[in-house]
């Protein structure tokens, strides 16, 4: 499509979905929300730009690709489960360091989780839109 109003629409609103996405993963220890929501919350942003725009600028925007940034996700969620049993608790037991900030492996563990969604969702996206173009 080549419209003018929705191209330029499709930025701001992805803009703000994209911001949105990042609150819901931060507020996902506290409240409803975390990773997976967020990471969907993301990649429909993403998708109203492909709609508007192409997979080509999406793939450009995303300046890796996409399957790179699932397997980074997954690596990351694997590396937050194994810092529990370097402490001495079971795989996945949630680490939080209070001493030097209010963080801890749960987090890390979203933020994969979060990567990890975008990347394999994109993924089928991206490969789907561009069979049909």
């Amino acid at each position: 499509m080549n419209l003018l109003i929705l191209k330029t629409a499709s930025h701001m609103v992805s803009g703000l979905m994209l911001v949105f996405s990042v609150f819901l993963l931060l507020r996902g220890h506290h409240e409803a929300g975390g990773g997976f929501i967020g990471a969907l919350i993301a990649v429909i942003g993403f998708g109203l730009l492909m709609i508007a725009e192409s997979p080509a600028y999406v793939r450009r925007r995303l300046r890796f690709p996409p399957e790179a940034i699932a397997l980074f996700g997954l690596a990351l969620c694997l590396l937050s489960g194994l810092v529990g049993p370097l402490f001495g608790y079971p795989f996945l037991t949630g680490v939080w360091w209070k001493d030097i900030l209010p963080l801890g492996t749960p987090l890390f563990f979203d933020i994969g989780v979060y990567l990890a969604v975008i990347g394999a969702v994109l993924t089928i996206l991206l490969a789907l839109d561009e069979e049909l173009d």
